[in-house]
């Protein structure tokens, strides 16, 4: 049964379902609760099992400044404590991993596991750096001959012509959330999560590189890596079974409470 509460100020659809221990799904980013049904599936016979939609995404509202990772992780530390969860396991994947990496830096988490996770700064090229800089001086030119308002017309135009496909599905302060999102990384918190966390990556994963994987891997001190070679970056869909046998594999204690 779908349930809402509003934190920070923002009204967020969620779901519970399910006895034992707190398992909290977090969805990428574009996605909603639907996406990770099949890992809660997986989970249900074993556990308490909290899905929620994200700010901006399913059946929960979008936020009315401009959030970032800080923002998002917030909101789940404001719904840990209203639904009075202690001690979790957090399941991320992608934008979600980003927010359980942050949230796994500085509360009590049980166990973390990230499935091609965003929070690793990818490796760039040339090109991409070219980019970036000629529309920042680009921008900057528009500002001084048009004044901000006309300017920021053209360079949305502009963004929605070069933009990725993730920018121009979205619309309004989703898009400025986004762009804000993309450009944050972790890696000065990665060091600080305690709990045990193992990675789950598809080896095809182009949206988030397996190089990232082992840029976590390396920086999270109790971290370990499992690749589904046949699988991208929804690796739980793409090859479920793989997905399946290593994470009963790592919560195997947990589901079987086994001490």
């Amino acid at each position: 049964m779908l349930s809402h509460i509003t934190l920070n100020g923002t009204r967020v659809q969620y779901r519970v379902e399910g006895d034992g221990r707190a398992v909290i799904l977090l969805h990428g980013w574009g996605c909603n609760m639907a996406t990770m049904s099949s890992v809660e599936s997986i989970l249900l016979p074993h556990f308490k099992v909290y899905t929620l939609d994200f700010p901006g995404f399913g059946g929960s509202d979008v936020p009315d400044s401009v959030w970032g990772v800080e923002e998002y992780t917030r909101m789940l530390e404001s719904f840990v404590k209203e639904l009075d969860i202690v001690n979790p396991i957090l399941i991320g994947h992608s934008f979600g991993g980003r927010v359980s990496i942050l949230y796994g830096s500085r509360n009590e988490v049980h166990k973390i596991i990230l499935v091609d996770a965003a929070g690793a700064k990818p490796r760039r090229s040339l090109k991409y750096y070219f980019k970036v800089y000629s529309y920042k001086l680009y921008k900057q030119m528009l500002y001084l001959v048009m004044g901000k308002e006309r300017a920021e017309e053209k360079l949305e135009l502009r963004r929605r012509t070069a933009g990725s496909a993730d920018y121009n599905a979205l619309s309004g302060m989703m898009r400025r959330i986004f762009v804000k999102v993309v450009n944050e990384y972790l890696e000065p918190f990665m060091p600080l999560i305690k709990c045990p966390v193992q990675l789950i990556w598809g080896a095809k994963d182009q949206d988030t590189k397996l190089r990232e994987a082992r840029i976590m891997m390396k920086l999270i001190p109790n971290a370990r890596l499992d690749v589904i070679d046949d699988a991208g970056h929804y690796s739980f869909l793409d090859n479920p079974y793989k997905f399946r046998a290593i994470l009963t594999s790592f919560l195997k204690k947990e589901m079987y409470d086994i001490n």
